[in-house]
C-alpha cells in the first residue's frame, strides 16, 4: 500500500516538475532513489556497548536491521585498526523510505532545538543531499531512558538526477524545510 508521500509524488509532484522542467517523459523526472542512515561510533573502540546501543537505536528508527561498518584502514593516532567495527548504516528504499521521510519531515525536524530550516547548500554536485543530526533522541520511537548516550546521525537522500537544482526542487516539493536567505543573514 503506497504511503502518503508516495501518493503525493505520483499525483502532484511529477506533474509540477514536468511543467517546471519542461519534460513530457515522467521517467526522466527526478525521484528519490534511496535514503541512507549512517552512525559513526568512534567510542566503540573503547566500549562495545556504545555500538550495540547505536545498532538498537538505528533498528528502531529505520524499521529494519542495520549493517555494521568496519574501518577500511589503520590509523595509529586514533588507535584504529583495519577491520574494527566503528559504526552502522541502513539503506531504505520503497515504502519504508517514504514512510521514514514522512516521519522525518512531520515529527523529527520540528522537534530539533532552535530549528530554522536545513542548509540548502548541502548538495554534493550530483543531486544528492546530506543532512546531519547532532542527536538521534529527537526520533519519537526512542525511549530517552534506554538511550542515555548522545549520538549523531547522518542522513543521505539519493536522487536519480545529476543536477543539484532539480534535487533541491524535488525535496522542496516533498516539504523539506530549507532555510531561506533572510534566515541565513540573521
Amino acid at each position: 500500500m503506497p504511503t502518503r508521500l508516495q501518493n503525493m509524488y505520483t499525483e502532484t509532484i511529477q506533474a509540477q516538475m514536468a511543467e517546471k522542467f519542461g519534460r513530457k517523459n515522467k521517467h526522466s523526472l527526478p525521484r528519490l532513489e534511496k535514503i541512507v542512515l549512517n552512525m559513526g561510533v568512534g567510542s566503540a573502540l573503547q566500549d562495545k556497548k556504545n555500538l550495540e546501543d547505536a545498532f538498537a537505536a538505528l533498528t528502531l528508527i529505520s524499521g529494519q536491521k542495520p549493517v555494521t561498518t568496519v574501518a577500511r584502514k589503520s590509523i595509529a593516532n586514533f588507535r584504529l585498526r583495519e577491520g574494527n567495527k566503528i559504526g552502522c548504516k541502513v539503506t531504505l528504499r520503497g515504502d519504508r523510505m517514504y514512510e521514514f521521510l514522512d516521519r522525518l519531515l512531520s515529527f523529527v525536524l520540528p522537534r530539533v532545538r532552535d530549528f530554522r530550516g536545513v542548509n540548502p547548500k548541502a548538495f554534493d554536485g550530483r543531486g544528492n543531499y546530506s543532512l546531519g543530526l547532532t542527536e538521534y533522541l529527537v526520533f519519537p520511537e526512542l525511549n530517552p531512558d534506554k538511550f542515555t548516550r548522545s549520538q549523531g546521525l547522518n542522513i543521505a537522500f539519493v536522487t536519480t538526477t545529476d543536477n543539484d537544482e532539480e534535487g533541491r526542487e524535488l525535496l522542496r516539493m516533498f516539504g523539506m524545510p530549507f532555510r531561506d536567505k533572510k534566515t541565513e543573514a540573521a
